[in-house]
């Protein structure tokens, strides 16, 4: 009886382990529907009062290159073109330069062949004749120049509820090595860029995994992170369990006709990322503008644009006590501002949480700054504008779609998902 027990147990183990590994080379032979990475805020800057950049508050995301357990931490940047990070901290076992005048360095928009003997000082991994790039650190203002290089790229699968399987890139993803790491928050490694070309992640991404060509990014507002989505939604917050992209307000991205980098380079039409808007409401009243300034002219002046750190460039003018403003869900309860899109009637909605900022626990300013005389665009969105709200770029149908903000939900960008 008790022999006749134990061969059952053995064949009932042996059948549910033919079963587990048969569904888990299923899982694995099954393409991801969405990618999903980390968004960090850098904090310490808040907590010690001394920022990395003259007012920066930095966010930034984590990626695995060449080796599962190699994380590699790199600000985001909307405005960036490539990734690039100091390459000399990592093993790279799988690192691979790219040669100039080939088919791939043509794609990724290498501009000649490199000569490193030019290069003072001479930037990690520098490869004569490799696929010379143009690239920033734009913190520091610094114009960078690399070979591009490539590797194996290691990413998490989501279905927005739960973090799935972790896959390998198809092909390698492109990068550049750099050691200019000025004003980068403390833990960074780099820069990732986020503007629409060929070796941006959400378009290396999108191509290689045959995904929709869009990314979301949700900043977090805590320590707690928030996420960046390469492939479309649905975007589930909880608690609130309906589809975000369901209720996006969506305008039309615009070109842009200049370079938009520190150093202002003139070059062809940007990649970055543009709309227009047509009003700007406090509290219901419109606040009046010169709409001349509002549209991009051909110089490339005028717009509306968002970068995606916090830069305080000029003082925060309008300030109050703490004390005498009372609290809601979505912040200071003070009078809501309402930014009106062109094409309809799209308005995205900011509340106390995103257009207030402490300065300490007495003082309260308007997160706001006057831009100066000669601003390159008229209204810049700052990051922390955007925190707690879903933004999503579609760059098939060249729009961008923003959710309301999520705490109106009761939900913030920083919701776990379950492994």
């Amino acid at each position: 009886m008790s022999s006749s027990i134990h061969s059952s147990l053995i064949i009932l183990f042996f059948v549910f382990t033919i079963f587990s590994v048969s569904n888990a080379a299923e899982v694995e032979k099954t393409q991801p529907t969405a990618l999903i990475f980390p968004v960090r805020k850098y904090t310490e800057a808040l907590q010690s009062g001394v920022y990395p950049c003259n007012s920066c508050i930095q966010y930034y995301t984590t990626l695995n290159i060449s080796k599962q357990d190699n994380n590699i931490n790199l600000a985001m940047d909307l405005g960036g073109q490539h990734t690039w990070f100091n390459c000399d901290d990592f093993d790279l076992p799988t690192y691979k330069s790219i040669s100039c005048n080939t088919e791939k360095c043509r794609k990724y928009k290498g501009y000649d062949c490199m000569n490193c003997a030019l290069l003072i000082p001479v930037p990690p991994r520098c490869i004569n004749n490799g696929c010379a790039v143009t690239y920033a650190n734009q913190f520091a203002a610094q114009d960078i120049n690399n070979s591009l290089a490539e590797d194996a790229l290691f990413v998490e699968s989501t279905n927005d509820v739960s973090v799935g399987l972790t896959y390998k890139s198809p092909e390698p993803f492109p990068f550049s090595c750099s050691d200019l790491l000025d004003n980068l928050a403390s833990g960074t490694k780099g820069m990732i860029g986020l503007v629409n070309t060929t070796t941006s992640l959400p378009a290396h991404m999108s191509s290689q995994f045959n995904l929709p060509h869009k990314f979301a990014l949700c900043l977090p507002s805590s320590p707690i992170h928030g996420h960046m989505f390469v492939g479309g939604g649905p975007y589930i917050f909880p608690p609130y369990y309906k589809n975000i992209a369901k209720k996006l307000i969506t305008t039309k991205l615009v070109s842009y006709p200049v370079d938009t980098d520190k150093i202002y380079i003139i070059t062809d039409p940007y990649d970055e990322y543009f709309v227009d808007i047509k009003s700007i409401n406090i509290d219901q009243k419109i606040v009046p503008l010169n709409a001349s300034l509002l549209p991009i002219n051909k110089d490339g002046f005028g717009g509306f644009s968002s970068q995606e750190d916090e830069r305080v460039d000029g003082p925060l003018e309008m300030c109050f006590n703490a004390t005498d403003i009372p609290k809601s869900k979505t912040g200071l309860a003070v009078p809501h501002i309402d930014i009106g899109f062109a094409g309809g009637k799209n308005e995205c909605r900011l509340y106390g949480a995103n257009s207030m900022l402490s300065v300490n626990e007495e003082v309260l300013c308007l997160a706001f700054v006057d831009g100066g005389k000669f601003p390159r665009t008229s209204v810049v969105i700052g990051a922390h504008q955007l925190e707690n709200y879903l933004i999503e770029f579609d760059l098939v149908s060249s729009k961008v779609g923003t959710s309301s903000s999520l705490l109106t939900r009761n939900a913030t960008c920083s919701q776990s998902r379950v492994l």
